[in-house]
């Protein structure tokens, strides 16, 4: 999903919870049901890598048990040497691990794909407001928003919400199967005066996806 990333690994498997309409998951068929794979804490996660912690599920939903969570963190801290990429729609359960974060090898990151509300695309998870309350009461230096994939904003109230993130790195990437998911993405002028405003602030990423828009 990031050029920046060198692995994924997934401990808790199966259909997300949040169930949003343009999951690149879905794209394999549906998922079997939820559930940790304990064979994956026997991996060896190696050394100097940065491997993305959750890619395939969101981790922090609000229906994953706890341990589920706390295991895979600590298989992490087992290989000091690596950097880890925690990415989430729910940072407020996030916020309930950070004791366990504080080290600067974990990257946390949510999602905001608009500042607008795309109920029946978004499904089952926070809200954008919910997303940034949560994720500004962070107080980790390590933080980046990925926007992905980018739908039609509101140019300064989304500005204002990503501020208001402080984020050290903003990913920015469009949906990779258009065709089928036919979201409300913004026109390309749009786009390009978002990626300027934002690179006042912070670093900002853009995705390889994201070229599709910008023709």
């Amino acid at each position: 999903m990031y050029d920046f990333i060198t692995h994924t690994w997934n401990t808790i498997k199966g259909e997300c919870p949040h169930g949003c309409s343009y999951c690149y998951m879905k794209r394999w068929g549906k998922q079997p049901p939820l559930h940790f794979d304990e064979k994956e804490l026997k991996t060896d996660l190696g050394k100097g890598n940065f491997i993305f912690v959750g890619s395939s599920c969101d981790m922090f939903a609000k229906s994953i048990p706890f341990d589920w969570v706390y295991e895979t963190l600590e298989h992490c801290k087992k290989h000091p040497e690596n950097e880890y990429l925690l990415q989430t729609k729910n940072p407020y359960i996030l916020a309930t691990f950070f004791q366990k974060l504080m080290n600067e090898r974990f990257y946390l990151c949510t999602t905001l794909e608009t500042n607008r509300t795309y109920r029946a695309i978004m499904n089952a998870s926070p809200s954008i407001p919910s997303r940034v309350l949560s994720f500004t009461r962070i107080p980790i230096e390590h933080k980046y928003i990925t926007i992905e994939p980018i739908m039609d904003f509101d140019l300064y109230e989304f500005i204002k919400l990503i501020k208001a993130c402080n984020p050290r790195q903003v990913n920015i990437g469009a949906d990779s199967n258009p065709k089928c998911n036919r979201l409300a993405e913004p026109p390309k002028e749009k786009i390009l005066e978002l990626i300027a405003e934002l690179g006042t602030f912070t670093k900002v990423v853009q995705k390889k996806n994201l070229k599709r828009l910008l023709k």
